[in-house]
C-alpha cells in the first residue's frame, strides 16, 4: 500500500506543478522552461506506470489468492456487489482517465504539445485524486465485517468542507506565486 501512495504521488503532484508552470506562464513574464516542463512530465509517465502497475498488482494478489474480502473492494468498485454499485462510474472513470492519461504521455508528440500535455496532466491528477480519495478508502468499509453493505454518498457539508480546503490551498498557492513571479520579474528587469 505504501508503494501504491508513492506511486500515485509522485504522477499527480508533479502533473500539477506542470499545470501551474504552464499556468505561471500563461499569465505573466516568466517561463518556467520548456525543457523543466518536459523533464517532470517524463517523472509523471514513469510515476503514473509504476502507479497502475500497483493497482493492476493489488487485483491480481486479491483474486489470486481468493480471499472473498480481499475480493470484494474490487468486485464492488468495478462491477458492483449484491446490487449495489454507487462507485462503479467513478471507478471506471479512474481506470479510463488514468490509462488514456499514460497514453497521451507514452506519445512523445503529445507529450511535446503542451495543449496535450495539460490535458493529460488534469487526467492524471482526477483519476488519482478518485482512484485514492474515493475508490480506495471508502471501498476498505465496503462490506463492512459484518457482511453488509452500506452505500456512501457524500453529505453537503463534507463537499462544502472540500471546497474550503481546496480554496484556502488555492489561495495560498496564488499569493506564493504572486510573490515568486514578481520577485523574478524584478529581478530580470
Amino acid at each position: 500500500m505504501a508503494a501504491r501512495f508513492l506511486g500515485s504521488a509522485f504522477a499527480a503532484g508533479p502533473a500539477l506543478l506542470i499545470l501551474l508552470c504552464l499556468i505561471v506562464r500563461k499569465v505573466s513574464k516568466f517561463d518556467p522552461g520548456k525543457e523543466a516542463i518536459q523533464k517532470v512530465a517524463n517523472i509523471v509517465l514513469y510515476a503514473m506506470i509504476i502507479s497502475i502497475f500497483f493497482v493492476l498488482l493489488e487485483i491480481f494478489t486479491a483474486f489470486y489468492s481468493q480471499i472473498p474480502g480481499h475480493m470484494h473492494g474490487f468486485v464492488y468498485t468495478f462491477v458492483g456487489l449484491h446490487g449495489h454499485g454507487n462507485l462503479v462510474p467513478w471507478t471506471w472513470a479512474f481506470a479510463v482517465m488514468a490509462v488514456v492519461a499514460t497514453l497521451m504521455l507514452l506519445c512523445p508528440p503529445l507529450r511535446k504539445n503542451e495543449t496535450t500535455l495539460a490535458i493529460s496532466c488534469l487526467l492524471v491528477f482526477f483519476s488519482l485524486w478518485i482512484e485514492k480519495g474515493i475508490t480506495l478508502v471508502i471501498t476498505g468499509f465496503i462490506p463492512n465485517p459484518l457482511e453488509t453493505i452500506t452505500e456512501y454518498v457524500p453529505t453537503l457539508p463534507e463537499l462544502a468542507i472540500t471546497v474550503g480546503v481546496w480554496a484556502t490551498g488555492f489561495l495560498i498557492l496564488t499569493i506564493l506565486y504572486k510573490i515568486a513571479v514578481s520577485v523574478k520579474e524584478e529581478i530580470a528587469s
